[in-house]
């Protein structure tokens, strides 16, 4: 009977493993984009308990095992850059370097009512920008006397679950809100002057999840990563994007956002940093990030506590080292990576004229 269950949740494995390579938008595929923390575990339970447990008598067996181990390989590969193991991608601040930008992002769930959770949470970390999402008016009224004296604002209130509001101590210039792929989801773009004068591009997005309740399809995700993506890459100033994305570090379209955009990845070599789900024990993933471009470096990345929100509030400390960005500067895009981009943003213009 064990054996029996070990080789189906090999098979499973296997056809979990092989889906994200089908490329196509159906949220049913791209789902399978998410659990490789989780596929990684029960494969090697899987992998050891088969190969302790039972021997080995025909061809049959080694083939099974042979698979279960490609299949755990290949799951493990997928999670190992965001491990202790790897090399940090955005090194550690200078110990003298005092130009810290903290930042807060939380996507604070619309209905949740507790939400003296999120602002004595915002209290302890003081942080310099905020970003909120899922804000609708209810929201923003209520936060509206934490952020009344200190903050400047843009404000984008919306009750569909995407509504947005970013805060800031630093002089937000040129600010805007966009609506790149449906004009029921905002993203916000703009500048912010440091401490020292220095200005930086940034961009606050939060794209639709690929689940049957609120997009068939990964289309407009991918299509707004990208398009967010090209931006970047043409970026004249030092630039960062953080929010809500609605996917996982290591799935193609965040590697392909990555290596597009030419930005870093602030979990390569420290960890999965899970923000989602705060209401689940074991179906956690990194959905919440912030990607920089070289001139900064971490001084503090964390995972927040409990605000009542089925995310964790992400935080993170940089600073403003463009005297060292050398040291860490990423490598341009290929041809092929740019291809796809243009694909994916192509594919998603020829979906809205047939609507």
């Amino acid at each position: 009977m064990l054996k029996k269950f070990l080789i189906g949740f090999g098979v499973l494995a296997i056809v979990i493993t092989i889906f994200p390579f089908i490329a196509v938008d159906y949220w049913w595929i791209r789902v399978f984009d998410f659990p490789h923390i989780q596929l990684t575990l029960l494969t090697l339970i899987a992998f050891l308990v088969y190969f302790i447990r039972f021997d080995f008598k025909n061809v049959k067996d080694y083939l099974f095992i042979s698979i279960v181990g490609a299949c755990l390989v290949f799951q493990f590969l997928k999670i190992y850059p965001y491990t202790f193991l790897n090399d940090l991608e955005i090194k550690d601040s200078s110990a003298s370097n005092t130009n810290s930008l903290k930042i807060y992002t939380s996507n604070v769930l619309q209905k949740n009512e507790k939400k003296n959770l999120l602002i004595a949470d915002l209290k302890k970390v003081d942080p310099d920008v905020v970003l909120l999402t899922e804000t609708d008016q209810k929201w923003i009224d209520e936060v509206s006397d934490f952020f009344a004296n200190d903050y400047q604002k843009q404000l984008v209130p919306i009750d569909n679950t995407y509504g947005m509001a970013l805060y800031s101590k630093l002089d937000l210039v040129d600010i805007e809100t966009k609506f790149l792929v449906s004009d029921s989801i905002p993203s916000i773009h703009g500048k912010l002057r440091l401490k020292d004068g220095n200005l930086i591009q940034f961009y606050a997005i939060h794209p639709t999840p690929p689940v049957p309740q609120e997009n068939d399809m990964s289309t407009n995700r991918d299509a707004e990563m990208m398009m967010i993506a090209k931006m970047s890459l043409e970026r004249e100033l030092p630039t960062l994007v953080l929010g809500d994305f609605n996917d996982v570090a290591w799935s193609e379209t965040s590697q392909l956002f990555k290596n597009v955009s030419t930005l870093l990845d602030a979990r390569l070599g420290r960890g999965f940093f899970n923000t989602y789900s705060a209401d689940s024990n074991i179906l956690k993933w990194p959905l919440d990030h912030i990607f920089v471009s070289e001139e900064f470096r971490i001084k503090n990345i964390e995972v927040r506590g409990d605000v009542n929100s089925d995310h964790y509030p992400l935080y993170t400390e940089l600073t403003f080292e463009p005297e060292l960005a050398k040291e860490q500067k990423p490598e341009k895009p290929t041809k092929n990576e740019l291809e796809r981009a243009n694909t994916q943003i192509k594919k998603f213009r020829e979906s809205e004229q047939k609507n």
